[in-house]
Formats: structure tokens, sequence, C-alpha cells
């Protein structure tokens, strides 16, 4: 007897895994375009190495700073503004996509180098949300800027290159561990102040100094940089993840690496607007600084940059930058919060309300609220621009799905979409599903990013 095909609803929703709606032909551009994000997502792994490698494509790009119909800005090196001007007055408003180019990591304290136990160590705090447990026993690097006491700044990248040594926290072995860890909450298991970067063991052989090992590695480090301990009162160290970012899976589908949180949106934000023609709109894409701690700062996105930026391009087309202007402009204008969201984890899906959270492998995500306890601190997008951006994503066949952060009281988070709508710009989240989100290792599907770029 043979079985009965279920019958399928004219009127229903259905998502479709992306891999099964494409050709041979756009496979292979979609593991093209991830070959380039690896690259980029390996060398790239702070907002100085993201803002500054923008810089330099743009230049090839024929972008200048800060005048033309392309052009950049960048604030204090942290955070920039890419710009084309479109075939619309500048009074129509403009588009913007904003993605935010820092990462959650360790930072050195300003005083970190110390001796204990006959080997040096270097005292960091956490930056952003982070899993503390995660970020011991791996391979560290580390990146950033020291600014000497003559005011030159000197650029420190150690433990990237094959030859580079690298850097470790340690943990307890599991033999000795049941007090101090195996009776705590997993959040408390590895307190932040014990997260203290091992450098070195060969001490001088210098009988009276007292802290052989740290006078040692003081000495190499003015040998090589010419810098001394005080130097690093002034100071910038991030502390990441070691190594390449790589494929994951037998079909190399995924992509593995530190910072897709948020990159894979400004990576591809960025291409998008150097493989984009005129557009109809002025088209801003904007890299904010601190949204893992809240979007603080003046290189935030609580900030008045992207303001700033938006009268620079007032002034760019000719015209005077009121005040009037700029408020019309801002009005007028519309922005993605180009952003990722969490996808259901398999072995973790209690989390999630299956319906409305998204998925590895169907397409980039738009993301209606985030918040939590009641939508608080959510820009929640208006019904009006949701249709819009619907409507626009099915007429040009990009594959995309809806998502949330979490099951309601399950927890929750935000981004800069409320910081941009707050000053008048239509705002909604738009970005590419991860998996491990936070953590020193993220997943992300090829599919998602390349539809991310083309969305």
């Amino acid at each position: 007897m043979t079985k009965k095909k279920e019958k399928k609803s004219k009127f229903a929703y259905e998502k479709k895994n992306g891999w099964t709606l494409i050709d041979k032909k756009r496979e292979k551009s979609i593991f093209d375009f991830n070959e380039k994000y690896i690259k980029y997502l390996s060398v790239c792994k702070t907002e100085r190495e993201v803002i500054d490698n923008a810089v330099k494509e743009s230049k090839k790009k024929g972008f200048k700073e800060g005048k033309g119909k392309k052009f950049y800005i960048v604030n204090r090196g942290k955070s920039a503004c890419f710009v084309i001007i479109g075939k619309e007055p500048i009074d129509n408003g403009v588009r913007i996509i904003g993605s935010h180019v820092d990462s959650p990591r360790l930072d050195l304290k300003q005083n970190p180098i110390y001796e204990d136990i006959e080997l040096a160590l270097l005292k960091t705090h956490y930056y952003g949300g982070i899993k503390k447990f995660q970020w011991v026993t791996i391979p560290l690097a580390i990146h950033g800027i020291i600014i000497k006491a003559n005011g030159e700044k000197v650029n420190i990248t150690i433990g990237e290159d094959e030859n580079d040594p690298v850097f470790t926290i340690t943990d307890i072995l599991p033999h000795l561990s049941y007090k101090i860890q195996g009776t705590k909450k997993i959040g408390e298991a590895i307190p932040g102040e014990n997260l203290n970067i091992l450098i070195g063991s060969i001490p001088v052989k210098d009988k009276d100094e007292k802290t052989k090992v740290k006078e040692n590695l003081l000495h190499i480090l003015n040998e090589k940089y010419g810098i001394i301990e005080e130097d690093f009162l002034s100071a910038e160290i991030e502390i990441v993840p070691a190594g390449k970012a790589r494929d994951i899976g037998f079909d190399r589908s995924l992509v593995g690496g530190y910072g897709h949180d948020d990159r894979v949106c400004a990576f591809t934000s960025l291409e998008a607007l150097f493989d984009a023609k005129t557009p109809v709109y002025t088209t801003i894409i904007y890299f904010s600084d601190k949204e893992e701690i809240g979007s603080d700062g003046n290189t935030g996105a609580k900030s008045k940059f992207i303001e700033d930026v938006i009268l620079k391009t007032i002034e760019n087309v000719g015209l005077k930058p009121t005040y009037t202007l700029l408020r019309k402009v801002i009005n007028n204008s519309q922005a993605l919060s180009s952003d990722v969201n969490a996808a259901i984890d398999p072995t973790y899906k209690s989390v999630n309300e299956i319906n409305n959270a998204c998925k590895l492998n169907y397409g980039i995500v738009l993301t209606k609220y985030t918040g939590a306890g009641g939508k608080y601190g959510a820009n929640d997008c208006h019904a009006e621009f949701f249709g819009k951006m619907r409507i626009m994503f099915n007429k040009r066949k990009i594959v995309w799905q809806t998502g949330e952060l979490g099951k309601v009281d399950e927890g929750g988070g935000g981004t800069i979409a409320k910081f941009l709508g707050e000053v008048g710009i239509e705002t909604i989240d738009c970005g590419t599903p991860v998996l491990c989100m936070h953590s020193p290792f993220e997943v992300v599907s090829k599919f998602d990013v390349y539809e991310t770029y083309r969305g």
C-alpha cells in the first residue's frame, strides 16, 4: 500500500535550509567568499585591527579621508564610518548599516606584570560577557598598543605567527580541584581575579634581584620593543585566542574562530559596500566600539559620532550643515543594526522557543526586538519597517529568517539598535546566526555568512 503524501498548506509559513535552495555555481561563490572571510577573521582580532584593515581596503576602492563622494572618517582608531554619496538628495535620508567591532576578551590591567613562585604572570580584567572557564588552558595571543614615555606608539602582536610563543592561563588539576572548584557553581569556579596569563619562567642571574623572572621578562621586552614597566600604565593590551579561523565539519560548511560577534557583520557589510554600484540613497557603513560593555565612551554607539558623520556628509554634498537639516536627514534615515543572533544549539535547545529562534543554514536573521525581562532595553522595530525589509528581501530572493534571544525570561541581551533608534533613525536588527556566542571559538554557517553579504 502506497503512503499518502502529506498535503502542504497554501497559507502556512515554512522555513527551508539554504543549502537545498542553491545550485553548484552559488555553492562555489559561498565557499570562495568564506575563504576571504576566514583570512580576515584570522588577522582582525581587535577593534583597532578591524579599523586599520577597513581603511586600507577602502583606500584600494578609491575612498578618501573625509572628502569626496566616497570617503571615510575614523574616530580615535576604534570606530569609523565609510560613506558613498547616493543619487537621492541627502535630505531624503541616508541608509546605515551599523556593526560593532569589539569582541569579548581579556584586557591587561595597567600594572600587570608580577612574579609568584618564580613564575612571571600578567594580571587581566575581562571585557564583556564571557564564561571565564572557557579562557583557561588555551593558547592566547597578545595584541595592542603601548605609549612610551616620549609619546611614541608601539604596536605589538605576539602569538599569531607560527614562530611566536603563545601564552596561557593555568587551571588546577582535577585530582585537587574538588574543594576549590567542584562544589561551586560553574560561573564561580574560575574567579575573574584568577585569569592570570603565564608569560615566563627563566630568572636573571643576579643574586640581589628579588623578582628574578619578572626582571628577565622586562629585559626581553625592553630589548625587543624598547619599553619599560612604566609604559604599561599608558597601554591598551588585549589578550585574545591565538591561531587562525578554521573550516569546521567533514563538508567544510561551517567556520570556527574568535570574534564572529560581530566581525562577521562588519566584514560582510563593508564587502557589500565595495561591490555595490552607486546607491540610490547615501549609504554609511558604521563600525562602533564598546558594544560588549554597553556602547559607552566616545567611540561607542552612545556617542555623537554618527551625527558628526552625517553632518560631514551634508557638507560634502555642498549644503550647509545646520541642525535643522541634520534632524531632517536623521528622521528620514533607516538603519540595520547588523549584529549576530544566537542560533539553536541541538545540545542546549531547551533555552529556545523553537518556532521563533534562528537556525544555522537558514539565512540572515531579522530580529524585531532584543532586550530582557519584558523587552526591557529593546529597540522593537515598527511593523511598517519590518514589512519593508521583508518585501525587499523576498523580492531579491535573500534567504532570511526571524530570531529572538532565547525564551521569554530565559535571559536576553541588546545591540546598538536602540542607540540608533534614540536619535530618530528607523532601525531593525539584522545579522548572522552564531553558535557558541562570546566563546573563544564561535561557529557560523558559510551559507549564512554569504546571505548576510547579499542582504
